[in-house]
Parts: structure tokens; C-alpha cells; sequence
């Protein structure tokens, strides 16, 4: 049924795509779907920590068959921490399933559940349990990849930079989860992630709980918490731009009206200053995700591009090779 599932998902995709390109090009992309549609599996609903009573969870979607660890990139769904799910983000994974790569669908609490900081909680003990199961998924810890949209984006980012010091990952599982073997970090170890793909994700917080800048979203998420300025900062990603933390991506409209650029513009601006590997790429006139066919283009170029500077695959053949070179 899984099978058939994502078989339907990758035609219909085609079908949306292949009126706006050549005819070679649409046969070629039909043949990637049909690949992808013939060699991958989906996981789904596979749960990573129980917090509350609340089951948070994750699906995969991974080349059948793997025998060695594979190139990984964590998605992390938008909706400003408020709302979406993890189901709504299936066709910006397909780029990463088009090179080869294991994707994993996270899902985390929104405010109907818990308030900040839940979701980063959330997102940071999914990160360790990646690393808990590598081994039973083939998930390659050495070139893990965390992306998303909005507040995913801002998950992106926190779950990257954020250390273990900060105290976000206190609450994650101990126990080795999934049936994964006895090996895996403590929730004190350091762990790394090897780049970082951000769609228009939120850099700071506290700007968006008054004045101009305010956001309702953002302002839902902190609830009336007392301490909400401090806890603010706490969960912004310009707090922790600081040597070794991976490099960044990020994909933001000059336009965008929720997340507003300067917030990127900001954050660029301090990874420069501290000489750390990142790339801003705008879209002029671009608002909150919505981007053209080509805009996407450009952005995704730009993407691959980052990646391979850092010795990541960035085509299934790629990322064939890395994992049976390991």
C-alpha cells in the first residue's frame, strides 16, 4: 500500500510538471519519478519520543535495501509553530529522494499541544534519535542535513546550531528507540549536523513578539510566559552563530511578508562576520514561499551547488558511492 502510495504521489508530480518543460526533459524527469517510485520505501508514523501522553513522529522514505549509511536530510514542516503537518511538505522532500538521499519527516507539538519551547525540544530529540538508530536505518551521521519552511526553517536552524549545553535536549529518550542496537550519544554528547538548508525560517524571535515587527504567530507560541523576552533569545538562531556550527543555506524573499528579510539579511551579515561558510540566496520580489517554477530552479541550484562545496552528494549515483565507500 506504501508502495502504491508514493508510486501515485511521484505521477501525480509529473503531471503538474511536465506541460512547462521540453519533451526530452519530461521523459527524462518520468523516468527519475519511475525510478524513485520502484526503489524507494516509505516508513511512516514511527514514533520518537512520547511526552505528555503525546506521541510525536517521524516518517522515512529511503531507498530500499540499503546496506550502508546513506546521505540523510532531516524536513522540518512550517505552519509558525501554530499549525501544518508533517503530510504538507512531501513534495519539497522529492529533490533530496531524486538524489539518492534518506529523508526523514519530522513531526513536533504545536501550540494546541504545548507552547515554546516544544517544538524545539521536539526537533532537537529527533536529531538524537537519527543518530540512536542510525545503524537500523542507514542513516549516514556524518552527512546529516537538517531543511524546512518558515518555522521549519527556523527548526532547521536551531536543531543545527544549537548546542546540547543549552539544555533544549534534557527531555529526549535515553533508551535506544526502534529496536536501534545499544550504540548512540548521551543526551549531554555534541552532535553534529553537516549543513543546513533554510526556506524563509524565523532568525529572531524577539522581534516578532511587539512593535513593528509583530507577528501573531509568534506571539501565540510564547503564550503569555513570563519569562518569554529571555526564552526569545534562547530559541533564535542568531544567538548561536559561533565557530563550528555547520554551514547555511538560506532561500528568502525581499518581499515576505511574515518572516520579514531583514531578519536573514541579519543573520548573513554575523555568519560573515565570524567567517563562517554561508550562502544567502533571495528572491527579488519573493513573498512567503510561493516561488515560481524558476525561482525554485535558481534556488535549488544554488542548494546543490552548497552542498557539493562540503562534499555532499548531490545525485543518486553520488550518494551510492559515498555509502558503499564507507
Amino acid at each position: 500500500m506504501k508502495k502504491i502510495w508514493f508510486a501515485a504521489l511521484t505521477i501525480q508530480l509529473v503531471s503538474f510538471s511536465a506541460p512547462d518543460i521540453g519533451r526530452a526533459q519530461s521523459a527524462d524527469s518520468l523516468r527519475d519519478f519511475v525510478h524513485v517510485a520502484n526503489t524507494y520505501q516509505l516508513i511512516s508514523n514511527v514514533t520518537y519520543r512520547t511526552v505528555s501522553n503525546w506521541e510525536a513522529k517521524l516518517d522515512i522514505y529511503q531507498p530500499r535495501n540499503l546496506t550502508a549509511p546513506n546521505p540523510t536530510v532531516m524536513f522540518f514542516h512550517g505552519g509558525g509553530w501554530t499549525a501544518g503537518a508533517k503530510e504538507a511538505g512531501v513534495f519539497t522532500m522529492l529533490p533530496y529522494v531524486q538524489m539518492g538521499w534518506s529523508v526523514v519527516n519530522v513531526e513536533y507539538r504545536l501550540t494546541n499541544v504545548a507552547l515554546a519551547p516544544a517544538a524545539v525540544e521536539d526537533a532537537r530529540c529527533a536529531l538524537r534519535w537519527v543518530y540512536r538508530n542510525a545503524k537500523q536505518y542507514n542513516f549516514d551521521t556524518t552527512k546529516i542535513v537538517t531543511t524546512g519552511q518558515s518555522a521549519g526553517g527556523h527548526l532547521a536552524l536551531t536543531t543545527g546550531m544549537i548546542p546540547a549545553s543549552a539544555g533544549f535536549d534534557n527531555t529526549c529518550p535515553g533508551d535506544r528507540a526502534g529496536g536501534a542496537s545499544a550504540e548512540g550519544p548521551n543526551n549531554t554528547d555534541e552532535l553534529k549536523v553537516a549543513a543546513i538548508v533554510d526556506w524563509y525560517g524565523i532568525t529572531d524571535i524577539a522581534e516578532l513578539l511587539s512593535g513593528p515587527s509583530m507577528r501573531s504567530y509568534a506571539v501565540a507560541w510564547l503564550g503569555a510566559l513570563p519569562n518569554r523576552m529571555d526564552l526569545a533569545k534562547q530559541l533564535s538562531p542568531l544567538t548561536y552563530v559561533r565557530a563550528g556550527i555547520p554551514p547555511i543555506i538560506s532561500v528568502h524573499g525581499d518581499a515576505d511578508p511574515l518572516v520579514p528579510y531583514t531578519q536573514k539579511q541579519r543573520l548573513h551579515e554575523a555568519l560573515g562576520k565570524a567567517a563562517l561558510p554561508h550562502e544567502l540566496v533571495t528572491i527579488p520580489g519573493g513573498k512567503h514561499g510561493g516561488f515560481t517554477d524558476a525561482e525554485n530552479m535558481k534556488a535549488y541550484a544554488a542548494i546543490r551547488a552548497f552542498l557539493a562545496k562540503f562534499n555532499l552528494p548531490t545525485t543518486a549515483l553520488e550518494s551510492t558511492r559515498a555509502a558503499t565507500a564507507r
